[in-house]
């Protein structure tokens, strides 16, 4: 419609409307009464128009997921917020007789605690997210959360320590996470009686470090700090784990494994199925010094890494990376054999990310305990090969190769496996917070509830 088209508002007649292209000479009496009626017909069908469209395109925000601004941490709020309310796409799970109307409270503690932490989206998606991650999905673990903590079993602390990333080299500075975590305990120890009541022993943490609850990335240094003394009566969620003694792991734990993004493998997987082309023999990618610095007497992987730089850099059998990149799943999911040797300490991503992109593991890390034993047969899955062997490392996964690969292939690709290494945030049956809580299930004795109601 052209401009000269739109006819001004007058005093007589208020109001837009159209200005039709009518041929007429001049109107009749009897005809004055007809285009007053049709002039406010128009008038009145644009305003409606008009008005419409504008409700139409102006929605009103919806309820389940309010704007807050002036916050610093708006954002964060907004994350956890959504998570915990998506129940409309999650799927109900029933609670098994396995678990026996396990109940599990988690303690609102303020946001300085957990959420605020999310501004950083890092948070959420490293290698320590296990703490996220699994606060995620209890939060919506309807069957088994109660909101009642006198029917709960037991009492989780939602406490992030690993988000507060250096400005140095990027890695998470855990230094503050003892007075962290000691200040949660003041806090719950102070407004509810539960904790006093059996000191601490029905409630869990999460400790996704190198070393647990020790809280340092070296382990001499771990060592000699040791477990803080107000968490050793607590049951603690733990990557690290090794089948001998050592102070770092001197509580009651559960070995779970470290995070490691679901939609990340997902999107990996859509490009290149589990039973794809696999042209890489051996594959590892990651750091490798050439020459180990000697760190309070320790050198980093015990030199495992260096030695397997300098037997095989020029192996043709062998895919060896010493730099970052962002795309390295993509290389995973295309090797048959993916090493997995310690570094600082024992466990590392990688064993999770090879499972799960159907790359058999091949382990380097003497004593290491492995997650969920009982939900993946790891004997059946993987290789272990001791430290002191790094040099056999060829002759060996020869063997493999020429024997027994696709009966590993066949167990490694069942899809169960994948799953039970994997968090998500609603939690899904047999998924990584699944193992979790038949792990507490089995650690009942250690309820408060539990044991008054026995003792009855």
């Amino acid at each position: 419609m052209l401009a000269s088209e739109l006819q001004k508002p007058t005093k007589k007649n208020r109001g837009f409307y159209v200005k039709m292209r009518i041929s007429h000479k001049g109107r009749q009496p009897e005809k004055n009464l007809f285009f007053k009626y049709y002039q406010w017909i128009l008038w009145v069908f644009f305003t409606l128009y008009f008005l419409t469209s504008f409700v139409i395109t102006n929605k009103p925000i919806p309820l389940s997921k309010p704007h807050v601004f002036g916050s610093k941490f708006s954002l964060a709020s907004r994350v956890l917020f959504d998570s915990v309310n998506k129940t409309s796409q999650q799927s109900k799970l029933k609670n098994p007789a396995t678990f026996k109307d396990l109940k599990i409270y988690i303690y609102e503690l303020s946001s300085e605690y957990n959420e605020n932490w999310l501004s950083n989206k890092r948070c959420s998606n490293h290698l320590f997210a296990s703490e996220v991650a699994i606060h995620r999905a209890l939060l919506n673990a309807y069957e088994f959360r109660t909101l009642d903590p006198n029917e709960a079993d037991f009492f989780f602390v939602p406490v992030y320590v690993s988000c507060n990333f250096s400005t140095v080299n990027g890695f998470p500075d855990i230094g503050h996470a003892r007075s962290l975590l000691y200040s949660a305990v003041r806090l719950i120890s102070t407004n509810y009686p539960f904790w006093n009541r059996s000191r601490g022993s029905d409630h869990i943490f999460v400790a996704s470090h190198d070393y647990g609850a020790c809280f340092h990335a070296m382990e001499d240094r771990a060592i000699d700090s040791g477990i803080p003394e107000f968490l050793k009566n607590s049951i603690i969620l733990q990557t690290f784990g090794v089948n001998y003694r050592h102070p770092c792991q001197d509580v009651e734990n559960v070995v779970i494994p470290p995070y490691v993004s679901p939609e990340s493998i997902g999107k990996t997987l859509e490009k290149a199925p589990l039973t794809g082309n696999r042209d890489i023999m051996v594959f590892f990618r990651g750091k490798m010094e050439v020459h180990p610095k000697n760190v309070s007497g320790k050198f980093y992987s015990k030199r495992v890494r260096t030695e397997i730089w300098r037997r095989y850099k020029a192996d043709k059998r062998f895919y060896l990376q010493r730099h970052r990149f962002t795309g390295y799943q993509s290389e995973i999911v295309r090797s048959v054999f993916c090493l997995c040797p310690l570094g600082w300490a024992p466990w590392s991503p990688r064993l999770v990310e090879s499972v799960a992109l159907g790359c058999i593991p091949v382990i380097i890390a003497d004593g290491i305990r492995l997650p969920f034993p009982s939900a993946v047969k790891w004997a059946e899955i993987s290789l272990t090969v001791a430290e002191r062997d790094v040099g056999k490392l060829g002759q060996i996964l020869d063997h493999v190769a020429a024997t027994n690969l696709s009966t590993i292939q066949m167990n490694l690709w069942d899809p169960a496996v994948k799953h039970a290494l994997l968090f998500n945030d609603h939690m899904q049956e047999g998924d990584a917070t699944w193992q979790v809580l038949i792990s507490l299930y089995n650690k009942l004795d250690r309820s408060y509830r539990r044991s008054s109601v026995l003792s009855q």
